[in-house]
């Protein structure tokens, strides 16, 4: 079986090539299929209200091992007669246990249970952060809007207790660009984040991506290059290099891209470089 590391790696390939074909980008091959995310401003209310732990975990239980999801099935009844302190423990064993699978979805709404008996500034951000990679990759895309809303409840809670978190700040601004008709909110929430701490990872690499989406290719160029400075993932080299594919700097170009090829050691991100590498040699 998988390591929870392993999990990880491939989980955010598959989240980086999901985020570049929803961004408007030259380069980039959209699949024929591209619904993109709903979002708080255009989702049913209906759909908003309908996400929960249960459907989230019906989705989620559907592609792990059987046996893996009875063990999480036969926490949830105890969790069923728990209350108080044992509750919150038994909700931070599923959590962990999602976690460990890399399902944010469901763990997200293990960790709120867990906010709401215990609620500190900790556990609304782990909320938060939950419930914002739950809405940016789980695969039943009618959930995400709800999700969203979630993520943004928790980092709000969060703010309640500590005004000054650039972490609950990031979080939520994020979650105004991606998803409700403020998006300027948002910008400015990160902004600010930037202007406390230059070099935030967090809130850099968003800002780059938006950046990218409206773009201002050299503003993402020195967003991500932020990033890089502090955090060279291979995420942040390929946003590098599709943002000098778009300025015209092919040789600069490359190089991101093959520095993302390297930290990845991924081969459905390795095919995909390699082919825009050989485009722009051409």
């Amino acid at each position: 079986m998988l390591k929870s590391k392993q999990y990880i790696l491939i989980a955010s390939v598959g989240l980086l090539m999901v985020i570049l074909y929803n961004l408007d980008i030259k380069g980039l091959v959209k699949p024929k299929d591209d619904r993109g995310m709903q979002t708080t401003a255009t989702a049913a209310p209906e759909k908003i209200s309908a996400v929960s732990y249960k459907s989230v975990s019906d989705v989620a239980k559907q592609s792990i091992n059987a046996s893996l999801a009875s063990d999480i099935e036969k926490l949830e009844d105890k969790a069923k007669g728990a209350s108080g302190a044992g509750l919150a423990a038994i909700q931070k064993q599923i959590a962990q246990k999602w976690d460990d699978l890399n399902q944010p979805a469901p763990a997200a709404f293990a960790y709120e249970a867990v906010a709401k008996l215990e609620p500190n500034y900790n556990n609304w951000i782990i909320t938060g952060d939950r419930f914002t990679d739950g809405y940016q990759n789980f695969r039943d895309t009618t959930a995400t809007a709800g999700l969203l809303n979630k993520a943004i409840t928790a980092y709000n809670k969060a703010l309640e207790i500590n005004p000054n978190s650039l972490d609950a700040k990031t979080g939520l601004g994020v979650a105004y660009v991606t998803g409700t008709q403020n998006p300027m909110q948002g910008i400015q929430l990160l902004l600010g984040v930037v202007k406390e701490d230059p070099k935030n990872v967090k809130a850099n690499m968003n800002l780059g991506m938006f950046s990218m989406k409206s773009g201002q290719f050299q503003k993402a160029v020195d967003r991500f290059k932020t990033v890089i400075d502090v955090k060279p993932t291979p995420e942040a080299w390929f946003y590098l290099g599709t943002s000098y594919e778009n300025l015209g700097m092919k040789p600069e170009a490359i190089l991101a891209y093959q520095k993302s090829k390297e930290l990845a050691a991924d081969p459905s991100l390795s095919e995909f470089v390699d082919r825009k590498i050989k485009e722009l040699n051409n």
